[in-house]
């Protein structure tokens, strides 16, 4: 009989579920595909707020995510308090989203609460917003930024 190791989840939150979230956890599923990780471990996106909730991402992250030969069919959602026993690490874009993490936090929660930037090996630590920019360029910078923080965190994590 084999010894079946649990799959690790990870989520990544930001204040929609629009942006940020859904363009680092579809390159975190397109990495994990990649590396035949998909036994090992399993992502979601979440929002600290609920203005977007049902809504596809922005039109500007399916199109970078697109250009990259990805896709989504994601739906924003809210931050519940059963992610965190169901998660084993949420992952904040900002200082802001980390502070609503922890304030929705339960108080027997055991998931770890980083800023995936904190993974960056270029040292952003922080992945900033792109909504209200106007243009495409900060939905590019961001998934560059999301690839190379879900990079380095698995080659830690495997």
């Amino acid at each position: 009989m084999s010894n079946v190791k649990q799959r690790r989840g990870v989520l990544f939150v930001c204040l929609g579920n629009i942006c940020r979230s859904p363009i680092a956890e579809t390159v975190f599923q397109s990495l994990i595909e990649q590396r035949n990780l998909t036994d090992k471990w399993f992502c979601d996106s979440a929002a600290t707020s609920s203005y977007h909730t049902g809504d596809l991402p922005d039109y500007r992250a399916i199109q970078v995510l697109k250009e990259h030969g990805l896709q989504t069919e994601h739906r924003a959602r809210k931050l519940t308090k059963e992610d965190f026993n169901k998660f084993e690490w949420i992952f904040g874009m900002d200082e802001s989203n980390i502070s609503n993490i922890k304030r929705m936090s339960p108080s027997n929660s055991q998931a770890k609460i980083e800023l995936l930037g904190s993974y960056d090996p270029e040292g952003q630590s922080i992945i900033e917003d792109p909504y209200y920019q106007g243009g495409i360029d900060g939905f590019i910078a961001n998934y560059n930024q999301c690839l190379r923080c879900c990079q380095a965190f698995l080659d830690k994590m495997n």
